[in-house]
Order: C-alpha cells, then sequence, then structure tokens
C-alpha cells in the first residue's frame, strides 16, 4: 500500500505512512460527531419512559465532559497529522524534485521551457500541500467512517437505512464520472497558465529589446490574449465542477426528505418505534455533512492527477548513471562515429570521429547551425549520445557519474550565467574554498581585475541577476575567470571570447595559453583569428566532419577553413 501511495500521489515513504496516519484519525474524528447523537438516544430513552434516574443524570454529564475532552485530543492529532506533516512532506517534495532535476541530462530541459518547469516545483507543488492538508485525508475519512456508520445503521432497521443512504451511492457517481472531464479542464487550465507565466518571463527578459524596437504594445496585446485565456479557463473549471458537485449535493437533501417520509409511514402503521425514528433524524442530520465535503474534495481529488502526473514526468525521468570513479592517465577526448539527434526525426551529427589530445588545443570551426556546440556539450555529457563513443582517457564517459566527469571539466559557453552576488563570489564558483587572493589572481589572469576596481565596491560590489550591472564582454571574462580558477584538466570553450574586443582578446588569448598547459582544449569560435594558433582544426559542417588538420595544412587544401579565413581577412 505505501508503494502505491507514492505512486499513485507523489509521495515520499514517510509521506505515505503520515497519509494513512492522518486519514485513520480523520476518521476518528467523523464516528466521534457521531457520539453526541448516541447520547441524545439514550437520552431520549429516559425521557420516554417518564423520568431520567438519577445515574443516568451523571452518566450524561460525565459523558459530555469525556466527550468534549475526546474532541479536543482528536482534533489535535487531526490537524497535526493534517497540517504539520503535510508541510514537511512539501518540503520533501520540493527538495526531491529539486535533487532529481540535478541528476537529470539535459535533453529534459530541452523539452520542458523554465516557466512549465517552475510551475511544477511551485504551482503543482502547492496544489498537492493544499490538498494533502485540507482534501485528501478528509475525503478518505469522510468514505470510510460513512461506511462504518452506515454499516451499523442497519443492525437498527434495514428499511430506515436504505432510506438514509440510498442518496449517497448516486451522488458519488455522478461527482465520480465526472473524472475525464475534470481532468481534461486542468490539463487546459494548466497548459494557459504556463503559457502566461511563459509570456511574462518572456515579456520581463526582453522589455528593453520591446521599447527599443517600438513593439511593446503588440506584445501587451499578445500577452493579455493569454491572461484571458487563463480567466476563461478559470471560470470553464469552477463551472466544470460545480455542475457535478452541486447536482450530487441537492440529491443528498432528498435524503433528509426520504427518511422524514419513511419514517413517518413505518410509524404510523405500527412498524416502527418513535425512539428509533427519533434516532434516524438526528443521524441524517449528521451522516451527510462530512459527505458534502467528500464531494467536493472527490472533485479536487480527481483534479489534481494533473498535478501528480508532472511531478511523475520529473521523478521517474530516467537519470544519467556511472561509475562514481574517474582513473584515467590521460585526458585525451575521443569522437569515435558519434550520431546525435534532439529529435528524432532530425540527426544533427552523424558519425563524428576525432581527437582532441592533452596539451593540445583543438578547435571546431565550421558553418552555424552544423553541431560544434553540440559536440562540445557532447563532450562533457550533457546529452549522451545516440551511437558511437566519446571516450576520456580511453574510458567510455557514459559509464562516469556526469557529477564526477564534470569535475575534471572547465567550461565556458557563449551565454554566461552570473548570479545576483558579489564579484568575488560569482569567480569563486569556480573552486569551492579558494581564497580571495587565489579568484584576484584568477581575476588578473582573465583581464578582470581593471574594471572591477573601477566599481564601487571593488571585488565585493553585487552584480545584480545575471550580470545586469556588468557589460556583455565584462560578464564573458567573469565566467573565463572562473574557468582558470578551476584550472581542471579539461577545457571547453564555446565562442569564449566572442563579446571582447580585439585588445582584450588577445590579452585573454595570453591568459589562456598559460592556462592550457598539459591539457586538454576545445575551442569554439567563429573568428578565424581566433584559431590561427590552435594544433588542430576540425571543420563540422552540417552534422559531419568536412576537414581536419592543422590550420596551415588546411589552407593548403583550399576548403572550407581556407574560405572562412579570406572571408574575415578580406579588405
Amino acid at each position: 500500500m505505501i508503494k502505491k501511495l507514492m505512486k499513485r500521489y507523489a509521495l515520499t515513504t514517510q509521506g505515505a505512512v503520515d497519509f494513512i496516519k492522518c486519514t485513520a484519525i480523520t476518521t476518528l474524528q467523523n464516528i466521534m460527531l457521531m457520539v453526541p447523537v448516541a447520547l441524545m438516544y439514550y437520552l431520549a430513552a429516559d425521557l420516554i419512559n417518564g423520568e431520567v434516574p438519577a445515574n443516568h443524570r451523571y452518566t450524561y454529564i460525565v459523558g459530555c465532559v469525556i466527550i468534549l475532552v475526546v474532541f479536543g485530543v482528536v482534533f489535535y492529532l487531526q490537524y497535526n497529522a493534517s497540517f504539520f506533516s503535510t508541510y514537511r512532506e512539501s518540503e520533501h517534495r520540493r527538495i526531491n524534485i529539486a535533487e532529481k532535476l540535478r541528476t537529470l541530462p539535459l535533453s529534459f530541459f530541452g523539452k520542458k521551457d523554465l516557466a512549465d518547469l517552475t510551475s511544477t516545483i511551485l504551482g503543482d507543488c502547492t496544489v498537492l500541500e493544499h490538498n494533502f492538508s485540507h482534501v485528501m485525508p478528509q475525503f478518505f475519512g469522510a468514505m470510510i467512517s460513512t461506511v462504518l456508520i452506515a454499516i451499523s445503521l442497519f443492525f437498527f432497521d434495514w428499511r430506515m437505512a436504505a432510506a438514509t443512504l440510498w442518496v449517497l451511492p448516486i451522488a458519488l457517481i455522478i461527482v465520480g464520472c465526472s473524472g475525464n472531464v475534470q481532468r481534461g479542464i486542468s490539463r487546459r487550465k494548466r497548459n494557459v497558465a504556463v503559457a502566461q507565466a511563459d509570456g511574462l518571463q518572456e515579456y520581463l527578459e526582453t522589455i528593453k529589446d520591446l521599447k527599443s524596437y517600438n513593439a511593446e504594445e503588440k506584445y501587451l496585446e499578445g500577452l493579455k490574449g493569454k491572461i484571458t485565456a487563463l480567466e476563461k479557463e478559470s471560470f470553464k473549471a469552477e463551472l466544470g465542477t460545480a455542475v457535478f458537485v452541486v447536482s450530487a449535493s441537492c440529491i443528498l437533501r432528498f435524503g433528509i426528505g426520504t427518511v422524514a417520509l419513511v419514517g413517518s409511514v413505518l410509524l404510523c402503521s405500527g412498524k416502527l418505534d418513535v425512539l428509533t425514528f427519533f434516532m434516524f433524524i438526528l443521524v441524517v442530520s449528521r451522516i451527510y455533512e462530512p459527505m458534502q465535503g467528500t464531494l467536493m474534495n472527490l472533485a479536487a481529488v480527481i483534479a489534481q492527477d494533473v498535478n501528480v502526473e508532472r511531478m511523475n514526468e520529473i521523478t521517474d525521468y530516467p537519470v544519467q548513471k556511472g561509475s562514481g570513479e574517474l582513473n584515467v592517465k590521460s585526458y585525451d577526448i575521443e569522437f569515435s562515429n558519434v550520431s546525435f539527434s534532439y529529435d528524432k526525426n532530425e540527426k544533427v551529427l552523424n558519425d563524428i570521429s576525432f581527437t582532441a589530445k592533452q596539451g593540445e588545443v583543438t578547435a571546431l570551426i565550421g558553418p552555424s547551425g552544423g553541431g560544434k556546440s553540440t559536440v562540445s556539450k557532447l563532450a562533457a555529457r550533457f546529452w549522451d549520445a545516440d551511437g558511437g563513443s566519446i571516450k576520456l582517457g580511453g574510458k567510455d564517459i557514459s559509464q562516469v557519474d556526469p557529477e564526477k566527469l564534470l569535475s575534471a571539466y572547465s567550461i565556458v559557453f557563449q551565454d554566461v550565467t552570473l548570479f545576483d552576488n558579489t564579484i568575488m563570489e560569482n569567480i569563486r564558483i569556480g573552486r569551492k574554498g579558494a581564497t580571495d587572493e587565489e579568484v584576484m589572481q584568477a581575476a588578473r589572469e582573465a583581464q578582470c581585475d581593471e574594471f572591477i576596481r573601477r566599481l564601487p565596491d571593488g571585488y565585493q560590489t553585487v552584480i545584480g541577476e545575471n550580470g545586469s550591472a556588468l557589460s556583455g564582454g565584462e560578464r564573458q571574462r567573469i565566467s573565463i575567470a572562473r574557468a582558470l580558477l578551476k584550472d581542471a584538466p579539461v577545457i571547453l570553450l564555446d565562442e569564449a571570447t566572442a563579446s571582447l574586443d580585439a585588445e582584450n582578446e588577445t590579452f585573454i588569448q595570453e591568459a589562456i595559453s598559460r592556462l592550457i598547459k598539459n591539457k586538454t582544449v576545445i575551442i569554439i569560435a567563429h573568428r578565424m583569428r581566433t584559431v590561427s594558433g590552435a594544433d588542430k582544426i576540425v571543420v563540422i559542417d552540417g552534422g559531419h566532419v568536412a576537414e581536419t588538420g592543422k590550420p596551415s595544412e588546411l589552407i593548403k587544401k583550399n576548403g572550407i577553413y581556407a574560405k572562412m579565413v579570406k572571408l574575415q581577412t578580406a579588405e
């Protein structure tokens, strides 16, 4: 049962145990609500007999006190079980999802945008947090307690029990049959909500470009449409729930009339005594109350299936695995007949073979979209190749744990990511525990020190979200400083100097030349002057290796590399 609950409702083991405990306490709480009815039944019996015996009076008084105390204890236990355990489970759920995301290949993130993942981690988790504190235990507790109470009613009078309970299965069937409708509405609302969040995020990220091209008004019209669409879907979701829940609630009301009608007929015909009739009138006033909430809860339980599916999509996604050891004697990177595709219908790389040797600079060049960046990402196992093999020092990287593998890489990609923290801490990300002097030395080698000293607080300057306080070239140099600080045996540079002017690019090239001694370097660049000093050029065109060799050799071949050099040096 524990495993089924974990899978069905995206729970941890402790969360499933706490859910069972909470359901049991809620069931007890609902049954306790019927205890006053029993007390009233016996009091009515005494009153019908003419008087209440003295010993019974004390029993009723003590009984009332005990009921109040037990109610207080049960409600306290139910509150703790429903809320405190749910919030702990919500914390664990979010942490587990975050930990799982950390182990997933980048191919997963290529299929999901930021708004979608944020919606799952925040929105879907919040829905389940609410449901497991306010809905799920109450739903199952009401179901179990109602069944137990219903069974006990048949021991008093089966005809009155039937008159009381016939509405319950009909009401549940009405709401239960809305399952497909509820799930469809929930999916549409979720998709529209993600589209709106995506639009808002995109607007905030691109507001400068929109304003500069006078495109803000047109974009906001589209964004307004997304917000309106969410509003409409929210109305539909509420209406879709209300149609079934209100109909089922109306059916429940018929039960009160049925009990009164059937009881009156049986009482007049002498087939039912007044005391039993009175008891069923009391019961019918209480038994529908938990079920009223249950009907609303059932709709929420059905609708949450979509939220659970989205979380299970993350938790069930296959992770990249491998050994935790990287025992290699060299750091040569060897591609052997590697093929790869983001989409199964279209290959990005096909039969790629080359070797980037330790102590050499291997430059990947070629037309845009040819697959150069994909090659560098495959080398770091951001994705796993569809075919062929990629080896580091003779060891297949698909057999190495991704985190262990990345400990051997320093990577600078074209899209630089910085954090809303000080420059010192942004560079220190390259090597945890590095001293301030080591950080500043890396900054000097990356030609950062001069512009950092000009900032108000120097190395302690907070640079804003993604380094918004810095220019593009400054941000890129901070990223290079990180790589220099890490000082890993393998260096991947994807357009690392694209945002630098010619003077600073020369300085960075000098810093890189000091860094690459006895290391494996793969560099991607569109500027031919950037790769002119490389030991090997690999030309990738259309997902294939079109040319390979030293720069001087490829110039003589007068192929793609030679043409690119001529185009960039032509006056």
